[in-house]
């Protein structure tokens, strides 16, 4: 996926999205409040918020008035199935064109997952 294709509050998404998934911000954990999080990414604090709005609408992240931001309890788990779904709608069918193009299949995938798993233990 292009990053740079995509609006910056959508790439701070992602990083954050990275953050809860690598447990960086476990679930039912206090995250950094969005003003330090402005100041961490060097954007506008207006960037943050809309970033912040996002995940919050999305069950991800919810803020207690006057104590700050929280990972939800299964942030965790709604991040990986929202990823899970950006993927198989937006990159897969991507991957799947260039498979084509290329002529490869299933199987030459599946060598090079199988190899790619084996370097990475």
């Amino acid at each position: 996926m292009q990053y740079e294709n995509r609006p910056i509050y959508m790439q701070i998404a992602d990083y954050l999205y990275e953050m809860i998934l690598s447990g960086g911000w476990p679930d039912g954990e206090r995250i950094p409040s969005i003003r330090e999080m402005a100041v961490q990414m060097e954007v506008n604090p207006n960037t943050m918020t809309r970033t912040y709005g996002l995940l919050q609408d999305q069950g991800v992240i919810y803020n207690k008035r006057g104590i700050g931001y929280f990972a939800s309890a299964e942030a965790r788990a709604m991040t990986l199935r929202l990823k899970r779904e950006e993927f198989i709608h937006g990159e897969l069918p991507e991957m799947f064109k260039k498979m084509d193009a290329l002529g490869m299949g299933p199987r030459d995938i599946a060598e090079l997952y199988d190899k790619y798993k084996g370097e990475k233990s």
